[in-house]
């Protein structure tokens, strides 16, 4: 049977969707460093409290980890720039959530905005998703194996909880 383009569409969407939530689970498990204050529903974090937010995991990830002052001083920068880059996601994530609704609670229902809207979306959740593989990348290149297997199997604990 041929495959209709909006069909085609929608599976792309909801295997971006698959993805990003598979990475929002590792954020929220495990690295939630990344995605500080996530599913509190607060506007951006105050630099000072992003800093001590960032110090306080790190430090935790650190000791489970038995991570060498070499593989903090690598760590430190590369979890606290991609935090950094990820956090003015969260105030977009609540404004598209509410222009959703716009859209879809309006007196007529508009399928070229509505397609407009889930084409940014989907673009902005790509950036995204890019940004954090690229972080999750650069500090599994920093750990061994065995340290890397270790916060595998903390996402799985977090997971299982219903966590991740």
């Amino acid at each position: 049977m041929e495959q209709t383009t909006a069909q085609s569409s929608r599976r792309r969407f909801f295997k971006l969707a698959a993805v990003s939530t598979a990475f929002a689970g590792l954020a929220g498990a495990g690295l939630g460093v990344l995605a500080p204050g996530r599913g509190r529903g607060r506007g951006p974090m105050d630099p000072a409290a992003l800093e001590e937010r960032l110090e306080r995991m790190l430090k935790h990830m650190y000791v489970e980890i038995d991570a060498t002052d070499a593989q903090k001083q690598k760590l430190d920068p590369i979890v606290k720039q991609a935090a950094q880059e990820l956090q003015p996601l969260r105030a977009k994530v609540r404004e598209a959530r509410l222009e959703g609704m716009k859209l879809f609670s309006a007196e007529s229902i508009d399928r070229g905005a509505i397609e407009r809207f889930r084409a940014q979306q989907i673009a902005a959740t790509d950036a995204a998703s890019r940004r954090f593989t690229q972080a999750v990348t650069d500090v599994a290149e920093v750990l061994t194996p065995d340290q890397r297997k270790t916060l595998a199997a903390r996402f799985a604990r977090h997971t299982r909880r219903g966590r991740g």
